[in-house]
């Protein structure tokens, strides 16, 4: 097999390609039942403002695979019709130390890792829940959040002004997720990229207001993120928890189950039969209460780096 890797290629300045990237990733998520590139991944295969360089793996004149870099970890995959043959092993040398994830922990992507001397360093869970656990977790009413209000993003932004929202928006989010490599240190250029996307529905956010002091306050949000069967290989339209925080001074206070519920709730009414979410591995007050709402854990996602000596 002859394997031409071109470094430090940008594909947002390159259509064509990043177009057949994102086919072979598609040819690669119906071959092992998950998807290799994460979303902001495929994003960054167009959208040149997320930085992303990109090396691609080519047998002769067929491209194969590719590595996205985003500056702090990567993403790699070969193509189904091209494995076995290095390219893996070849596109991983390319990157050199960098954290590298793994869409499902998949047997192949272990063995590499192991070959190349990467440990586990982190791990995402994917959890999910559906049939009667959904319809019990998703049941809200406004006596569950009492003295708050519960508004979707347009009603709140009719009411407060839409810049007041954002900015209340961010600063909760920034306030739960302080501690979160991806979700944490946004601004407003950010939530904004968040949400130019095809998928983003301003009423699919939720929030929770305090208005009984002098000024609204925001005491936690959830928002919700719809799948529908054009977008993904599943036959049925899914819904997920796409992020859900919680206020500093409002945290203790049994907030999380309904805010939980509400976005449950929105989904579910759109017709959802299943919802899934992502939490951290290692985050167990969160994974014990999901796993308590009926969750249960249907993927793994692991960052595999250089083991330490």
């Amino acid at each position: 097999m002859t394997v031409t890797n071109t470094k430090t290629t940008h594909l947002s300045d390159d259509a064509a390609t990043a177009r057949a990237v994102a086919a072979l990733a598609r040819d690669a998520a119906q071959a092992d039942g998950v998807a290799p590139l994460s979303e902001q991944f495929l994003a960054g295969l167009e959208d040149a403002r997320l930085g992303h360089t990109h090396t691609l793996l080519w047998v002769g004149e067929d491209l194969a695979g590719v590595a996205a870099d985003d500056g702090d970890s990567a993403e790699l995959f070969v193509a189904p019709d091209y494995r076995g043959h290095g390219g893996g092993k070849a596109l991983l040398a390319e990157l050199g130390d960098r954290p590298v994830w793994a869409h499902g922990n998949l047997p192949a992507a272990q063995c590499l890792a192991a070959a190349a001397g990467r440990e586990v360093e982190r791990e995402l869970l994917v959890m999910a829940v559906q049939g009667e656990p959904l319809s019990s977790a998703a049941a809200f009413s406004a006596d569950d959040a009492p003295g708050l209000q519960a508004l979707d993003c347009p009603a709140a932004a009719e009411r407060f002004g839409a810049a007041a929202v954002d900015r209340a928006w961010l600063a909760v989010n920034n306030e739960a997720f302080s501690w979160h490599p991806e979700q944490g240190g946004w601004d407003a250029e950010r939530l904004e990229r968040g949400k130019d996307n095809s998928w983003f529905d301003p009423a699919d956010v939720l929030f929770l207001w305090d208005t009984r002091g002098a000024e609204p306050t925001l005491a936690g949000f959830h928002w919700t993120k719809w799948h529908s069967p054009a977008t993904t290989e599943e036959d049925e339209p899914f819904g997920e928890v796409y992020v859900i925080g919680l206020a500093s001074s409002y945290r203790g206070k049994g907030l999380s189950r309904p805010l939980l519920a509400m976005g449950l709730q929105r989904m579910r009414n759109k017709g959802a039969g299943k919802v899934i979410l992502y939490v951290e591995a290692d985050n167990a007050p969160a994974v014990r209460s999901y796993d308590k709402a009926g969750f249960e854990v249907a993927e793994r996602h692991c960052v595999y780096g250089v083991k330490k000596r």
